[in-house]
């Protein structure tokens, strides 16, 4: 019988699997790895998979710290998580410390000017969690210079400590490649930040900075793909749980002629004859008109009872068309689910189908999806 035959299922036209035993499994696996405490990074909805299921099953199973982009986030996660600590990445906008106060979140302060206006906050009296500092060593997109992070830092009164300091950090510009001497410099920089603040937990470690070699854990680590099932170490194999699986389902199966033009603009034309199945999904769903396969670039594809299906023309608004002239019979028939993720079809492998990295497939997956959460 077919997933979408059932009543959960019917009217859709795919389904999204979360296995939230996997993601809690990553996020151990990952504590263990730093022997440390391990927050969880869940910006962009969880990484597509949903705040409120992720952060409960996380805080569920011991995770004390969160990390999101944006104080909607952070207002969605608290809801689901009392007594969490939750940092805002994306900084302190103007006139927003009441919503932070209100909700008992903490900003990731990265410039002055934002300093200046969270220690006015609290030396007016409000009451509020410790702040997290943002110091930049390396991106030059959020964060002090590293200059003016020590620099506060020797000032034994003034804006640091009137602004509450709890946790100082910086983010990693390319940890998943282990030789970049990028690496080497900014563990250098870092470590120099975090001894001149001294009692003040620190972060570092981003997913793939739990495997670089020789990479000091400090107090807290920010996990964040890879709880998703991402790969940390790419090129090699990768050590996460999956987490996400995407089937939809065939529309309709015909069998066309050697010269047939396909989809939009005729981009794909046939060899020879072949069978092709429509499936119920598109770059309205989140998957990238990127993957389309076009008769000079290659694309993505679909398995198709285990067969690797490629599909063939353009990614459309709804609708994808894979070639499943050697798929089994059984499998290739209007009403079957195919795989869009999961098997040999993992991030990187979608990814790069789809001529983009796996976090923007992850981040992209759509509403209108039947959405399944299992494993807990």
């Amino acid at each position: 019988m077919s997933p979408f035959d059932t009543p959960e299922n019917a009217g859709h036209g795919a389904i999204l699997t979360v296995d939230l035993a996997a993601l809690v499994a990553n996020w151990r696996m990952l504590k263990q790895r730093a022997g440390t405490e391990a927050a969880a990074v869940v910006k962009a909805n969880a990484y597509g998979i949903g705040i409120e299921p992720a952060v409960t099953a996380l805080a569920k199973a011991g995770c004390k710290s969160f990390f999101v982009a944006h104080l909607s986030e952070a207002i969605r996660a608290r809801a689901v998580a009392p007594d969490a600590t939750i940092y805002v990445l994306n900084g302190l906008a103007p006139e927003t410390g009441g919503a932070y106060a209100e909700h008992d979140l903490s900003p990731v302060l990265g410039s002055h000017e934002e300093l200046l206006e969270w220690a006015g906050f609290r030396q007016s009296g409000a009451k509020v969690r410790p702040a997290a500092l943002h110091v930049d060593t390396a991106m030059n997109r959020l964060g002090l210079w590293p200059g003016e992070g020590l620099d506060l830092a020797r000032e034994k009164s003034g804006v640091i400590a009137a602004a509450g300091i709890g946790l100082v950090m910086s983010h990693f510009a390319a940890s998943e490649v282990i030789d970049d001497p990028a690496n080497a410099r900014q563990i250098s920089a870092f470590a120099e930040i975090a001894a001149a603040f001294p009692g003040v937990s620190a972060s570092l470690l981003n997913s793939s900075g739990h495997f670089l070699p020789g990479c000091p854990s400090y107090q807290l680590t920010r996990p964040g793909y890879a709880l998703y099932g991402g790969n940390p170490t790419p090129g090699k194999p990768n050590p996460m749980q999956p987490v996400v699986g995407l089937e939809a389902q065939i529309l309709q199966v015909r069998e066309v002629e050697a010269g047939t033009q396909v989809g939009y603009n005729g981009t794909w034309t046939a060899k020879g004859r072949r069978k092709l199945a429509t499936i119920c999904l598109g770059y309205a769903d989140g998957y990238p008109r990127n993957a389309s396969w076009t008769d000079r670039s290659q694309g993505g594809s679909a398995l198709v009872g285990g067969v690797r299906c490629p599909f063939v023309g353009t990614v459309s608004m709804d609708l994808i068309i894979i070639d499943v002239s050697e798929a089994p019979a059984e499998a290739a028939k209007r009403g079957s689910a195919v795989t869009l993720i999961g098997g040999e079809l993992d991030l990187e492998a979608v990814g790069a189908g789809a001529k983009t990295i796996g976090y923007e497939i992850l981040t992209s997956l759509g509403r209108r999806h039947a959405r399944h959460y299992v494993g807990l």
